[in-house]
């Protein structure tokens, strides 16, 4: 049989030790692929083989294309740092004014978002972890395609949840940071054909006019010259698209109506619909990659299975609240 994941499952010898730890080198690559190979990293998805393979899977692994998006929207917002090959224990973050960091959590739980403050605070790397089991049965009858499927549910539920701790981050800024949505600079009323999209860019431009004033004195170096995030739920796309577009005036050299350089980020991991974030990206809002998810092979004798666990380690943190603001469209 041929696989996304193993070229051909016919050579996978499970029958010996050295067999077992090719299966679990490819299972490995597949799974920190994203991770470990910058270009992946950049594009969000695609796994293709590379010049790198550890040389022990080179004969049972082909190449294999990832068939899910990832959502590492995250990654444009915060100054991601790779910790892999250190032996720290955390990270430093200085001058804190008002900031948040997540805990722990348990697989299925909510993460747990707590504030932080002061002159000099250590974000220590939390162990996530899980498993994924495969029945014996399925090798001895060949249904090899069950323990691909298994690997792939457990890859995108470890990027899912790296994911959404971060994307929980940005929603635990505190009420303070809310923005109303602003009134039409133009004057038009509600019904009126650009009501709605005079507002929406009003908004957009205010955001970023208050983290400008508000962070004036943090030493940031953010102007009015400063790349923003637009961070928005999937609801409200065509919204965004059309206020990012809007013109002030009907015509080809018109200028656009926000003024500030903005890029946008879409997501379905944020907790509402009809609020977006408008923030600096970095900065202050940092997060470190101490494990990449690393497998282990098991076996259950009792329940006739054996598996791989998975473990990564991570933290992030948020040291300046003011460099965000949540918008309403309503």
């Amino acid at each position: 049989m041929l696989g996304k994941i193993i070229k051909d499952w016919s050579k996978v010898d499970f029958g010996t030790v050295e067999g077992r730890a090719k299966l679990q080198g490819a299972f490995q690559y597949f799974v920190s692929a994203m991770d470990t190979v910058p270009e992946l990293k950049t594009a969000y998805q695609a796994f293709t083989t590379s010049g790198d393979f550890p040389s022990q899977t080179l004969d049972i692994i082909e190449k294999f294309h990832a068939v899910d998006d990832f959502d590492e929207g995250w990654r444009l917002i915060f100054d991601v740092r790779d910790y892999t090959g250190t032996k720290k224990s955390g990270f430093r973050i200085l001058d804190v004014q008002s900031g948040l960091t997540f805990n722990l959590i348990k697989t299925g739980e909510k993460v747990k978002i707590k504030k932080i403050s002061g002159s000099d605070e250590t974000i220590n790397f939390d162990l996530y972890g899980g498993a994924l089991g495969w029945d014996k049965v399925w090798i001895a009858d060949e249904e090899y395609w069950l323990m691909e499927d298994t690997a792939l549910e457990f890859r995108n539920s470890e990027y899912k949840a790296r994911a959404q701790a971060f994307y929980d981050l940005i929603d635990a800024i505190p009420a303070g940071q809310n923005l109303a949505w602003q009134s039409s600079p133009d004057t038009l009323v509600a019904g009126t054909q650009g009501y709605l999209v005079s507002r929406d860019v009003a908004t957009i431009n205010k955001a970023c006019e208050n983290i400008i004033v508000d962070l004036k004195d943090a030493n940031l170096g953010v102007n009015a010259n400063s790349k923003f995030f637009l961070l928005y739920p999937i609801q409200l796309k065509s919204r965004i698209m059309r206020a990012l577009d809007y013109l002030k005036q009907a015509s080809s050299n018109s200028t656009k109506g926000v003024d500030y350089n903005i890029q946008p980020i879409a997501t379905a991991m944020t907790s509402a619909s009809d609020k977006y974030y408008v923030g600096i990206p970095g900065k202050k809002m940092k997060a470190g990659i101490r494990q990449n998810l690393t497998l282990s092979s098991f076996e259950n004798v009792l329940a006739h299975t054996e598996g791989i666990a998975g473990f990564s380690r991570y933290a992030g943190v948020i040291g300046e609240v003011d460099q965000a603001q949540r918008c309403s469209v309503a």
